[in-house]
C-alpha cells in the first residue's frame, strides 16, 4: 500500500519554519511538529480557497472549530493555536500581511495542570534507598538520582552526559539541552561525592573505559536508556516506601525547581538552570508554591484556626 505524499508547505510557512531553526534554535522534533500543524492548517484553508497570506479571522475560527469537531483535546487545540499565532506574527513582521487575523482569537479553556512534586523528605527517602541498595548498581543509581535532582536535568541530558563532563571534580556541569544549546548548572556536594564513587566503580569493577558516556551500556545507544532508568527509579521508589506511580525522572526535575523556589531562589535563576527558553514555562512552579503557601496559611494562621473553632 502506497503512502500518501506529504503536502508541501507554502513558501511563507516554510520561511517561518526556517526562521525557527535559524533564529530560535528549534530542534528537529519541534520543526517536524510545527510543520505538521501548519500543513493541517493550510490544507483546511485550501478547501476554503484561502491561503495563510489571505486568510481572515473567520476562516481561522472555523479551523479551530473543526479541530474541536473531530475530538481534539483543548490542550492540542491550544498548541495549534499557538503555532498559528506565531505564523501570523511572522507574516506581519515580514510584511507578507498587513494585519494579524490570529490576534483576535480566543484560547480554549484549559484546566490548570500543576506538576507532580515530591516533598524534600520524600526525595531524601528515595536517595537513601538508592544508597542502601549496595553493589555497583546501587552506586550507579545513587549517582543518577543525585545528578538528576541536584541540577534538575532532563532525563535525556542526564543519560547522555559524556564522561568528560565530570572530569577533575567539577562544581558545575556543562549540559547540552534542547536546541543543541549548552548551559551551566551547579552540582551539589552530595552529587559530586556520588560521582567520585561511581567513577571508581566504573573504572574498576566495570572496566568500561571505551565508552564516552558517564553511564555506559552495551545496548545500541551506548548509554543507559530512558526506559531502563525509569524502571530502576520505580524500583527505588518502592524500596523507599513511596508510591512508584508518583515517581519519575520528570517528577524529580519538578521537585528540584519547586524546592529551589521554596528556598527563596528567584525565578530567572531557576529558568536558567532548567534550560527553559521562556520564563512563562518556569512560572508554573510558582503556582505549586502558591498552593503550598495557601495550605500553610489555612493550617497555621491564627485567624484561620479561630474560624475553624467558631465553625465547630
Amino acid at each position: 500500500m502506497k503512502k500518501k505524499p506529504t503536502t508541501a508547505l507554502s513558501r511563507e510557512a516554510q520561511a517561518f519554519i526556517e526562521m525557527l531553526t535559524a533564529e530560535r534554535g528549534a530542534s528537529k522534533n519541534t520543526e517536524a511538529a510545527y510543520s505538521n500543524d501548519l500543513r493541517n492548517l493550510e490544507a483546511f484553508l485550501a478547501r476554503r480557497k484561502q491561503k495563510a497570506v489571505t486568510a481572515d479571522a473567520d476562516a481561522l475560527r472555523a479551523y479551530l472549530k473543526s479541530l474541536d469537531y473531530v475530538g481534539m483535546t483543548p490542550r492540542t487545540v491550544a498548541r495549534r493555536l499557538s503555532v498559528m499565532r506565531q505564523l501570523f506574527r511572522f507574516l506581519l513582521a515580514e510584511r507578507l500581511r498587513k494585519d494579524d487575523p490570529a490576534s483576535t482569537l480566543d484560547s480554549p479553556r484549559l484546566g490548570r495542570s500543576l506538576p507532580k512534586v515530591l516533598s524534600r523528605a520524600e526525595v531524601d527517602q528515595l536517595i537513601e534507598a538508592t544508597r542502601t541498595t549496595g553493589g555497583d548498581d546501587g552506586v550507579r543509581m545513587a549517582t543518577l538520582v543525585e545528578i538528576l535532582y541536584s541540577p534538575g536535568l532532563r532525563v535525556s541530558e542526564l543519560l547522555t552526559l559524556p564522561l568528560s563532563a565530570v572530569e577533575r571534580d567539577p562544581t558545575v556541569l556543562v549540559v547540552r539541552g534542547k536546541g543543541e544549546k549548552d548551559r551551566m548548572v551547579p552540582l551539589s556536594d552530595p552529587a559530586r561525592a556520588a560521582i567520585v564513587s561511581w567513577l571508581h566503580v566504573r573504572a574498576g569493577a566495570l572496566g568500561d573505559q571505551s565508552s564516552r558516556y558517564l553511564f555506559p551500556s552495551r545496548g545500541r545507544t551506548g548509554h543507559l536508556t530512558r526506559q531502563r532508568f525509569a524502571q530502576l527509579l520505580k524500583d527505588a521508589a518502592f524500596a523507599a516506601g513511596l508510591d512508584p506511580a508518583r515517581v519519575s525522572p520528570h517528577v524529580l526535575r519538578h521537585a528540584f525547581a519547586s524546592h529551589l523556589l521554596e528556598g527563596g531562589a528567584d525565578l530567572r535563576s531557576v529558568q536558567l538552570m532548567l534550560g527553559h527558553a521562556d520564563i512563562v514555562t518556569t512560572q508554573i512552579y510558582t503556582h505549586v508554591l502558591d498552593e503550598k503557601l495557601r495550605a500553610l496559611v489555612q493550617e497555621k494562621h491564627p485567624l484561620a484556626r479561630r474560624r475553624r473553632k467558631s465553625a465547630g
